[in-house]
């Protein structure tokens, strides 16, 4: 039987990324994330974003499955993240930090306080609040990829979570092997045996049972 995804998996993730965060020296924050075009900074604040706007998803009475609780998406630069969320650049690092970590709170308590019932909006798929905790988990675990690799710090996470948010959000994911590297795969970040990088790819949010 499939273990759920839960808001404690979300409050993991986030924690076990701010902990590699920290590993980092403070002038690495502008280099570009992995294969990204964006900065470190950036995709942090992106992953804060994500994790806000998947909570607020949950947020009104009704949600809406027609569209996304409408906030005014700004990019502070061409190329860079659509973004609600920025974060003061004078509060460096631990600044950063605390913006991921109060963002991941938000998603943490809707999904406990918000009835399995519920559906919202995604463009993958109406979402209940486990889907949305899931897709707050394979940001988190993915986007840390990204930024663990411009920063030059050690990111592997647990085997266990990796494979919960597999069997919620990618049903043809291959079965076996490092559940960690069929997570990357899945995301189109690295190649398995016999299967090439994926240029396209997406997740299902929407329940089975629906």
């Amino acid at each position: 039987m499939r273990k759920p995804v839960t808001a404690i998996d979300v409050d993991d993730a986030v924690q076990l990324a701010i902990a590699a965060f920290r590993q980092a020296s403070p002038d690495a924050w502008e280099g570009n994330a992995g294969t990204l075009e964006w900065g470190c900074w950036e995709t942090v604040e992106h992953l804060a974003d994500d994790l806000f706007a998947y909570a607020a998803q949950l947020g009104p009475r009704t949600p809406s499955l027609e569209r996304e609780v409408p906030f005014a998406w700004i990019r502070q630069r061409p190329a860079g993240p659509a973004n609600v969320v920025f974060v003061d650049r004078s509060a460096g690092p631990s600044g950063l930090f605390e913006v991921l970590e109060a963002c991941a709170a938000l998603l943490v308590a809707m999904v406990r306080t918000t009835s399995p019932e519920v559906r919202s909006r995604h463009i993958f798929g109406a979402a209940d609040p486990e889907g949305f905790a899931a897709m707050g988990v394979v940001e988190t675990l993915v986007h840390t990829y990204d930024i663990a690799a411009g920063l030059g710090v050690p990111w592997d996470p647990p085997a266990d979570l990796c494979d919960r948010v597999l069997a919620r959000l990618f049903p043809d994911a291959p079965a076996g092997g490092d559940r960690w590297q069929v997570l990357l795969w899945t995301t189109g970040r690295v190649e398995l045996p016999g299967r090439p990088k994926l240029t396209e790819w997406r997740w299902y949010g929407t329940p089975r049972a629906d």
